[in-house]
């Protein structure tokens, strides 16, 4: 399937109108929601206003405006750049991968793991790096530490046990032998 002219012609019509991707893809034939999708992306009509407005004008009367504008001639002259004010719906980018009403994944309990490896682990916790995801490299201990809800929350950060994704002490929790555990289930 090919992106003829008429073919992206229609398609600029129905975004348009406030067609969906589904109903485009089905009106085209031969094209999935996901190929619309991404066409709509490159043709830069993601932007859809709820009256059905293209943004391609809204575009040129921004390129006009800043046209005729007039260039400060110093730096001294610049207006002020003030930030966009944040959402205040921004906490939405930390609730739990599992869905409201979801049971948690079976996580390890404090009786099942050694008094050894806890005793090791609140240790090693006090001297973490505290590293953010974005630090996060193959050569640092990925083990999360706090709620990822909250802004305390961070990874261990230290040097990690060769071939393993976390720390000596970590490893320790993470990685516990088959018989060990199944023995405790007795």
């Amino acid at each position: 399937m090919s992106w003829t002219d008429e073919r992206v012609e229609l398609l600029k019509k129905m975004w348009g109108e406030g067609q969906s991707a589904s109903q485009i893809a089905k009106e085209l034939g031969g094209v999935t929601r996901n190929a619309v999708i991404g066409k709509v992306h490159r043709l830069g009509l993601s932007n859809r206003a709820g009256s059905g407005a293209k943004p391609a004008p809204a575009k040129e009367a921004e390129v006009k405006a800043e046209a005729a504008a007039p260039e400060p001639k110093t730096p001294e002259a610049a207006p002020e750049t003030v930030p966009a004010p944040r959402p205040s719906n921004v906490t939405h980018l930390r609730k739990p991968i599992v869905p409201a009403g979801q049971p948690l994944p079976p996580q390890p309990s404090a009786n099942e793991i050694s008094p050894e490896a806890l005793a090791k682990v609140s240790e090693v916790e006090k001297h973490a790096k505290k590293i953010t995801l974005m630090e996060l490299t193959e050569r640092t201990c990925k083990w999360p530490i706090g709620d990822p809800a909250t802004d305390d929350f961070y990874f261990c950060g230290l040097p990690v046990q060769q071939g393993k994704p976390y720390c000596e002490a970590h490893v320790g929790v993470a990685f516990q032998p088959m018989s060990s555990r199944r023995d405790r289930r007795r």
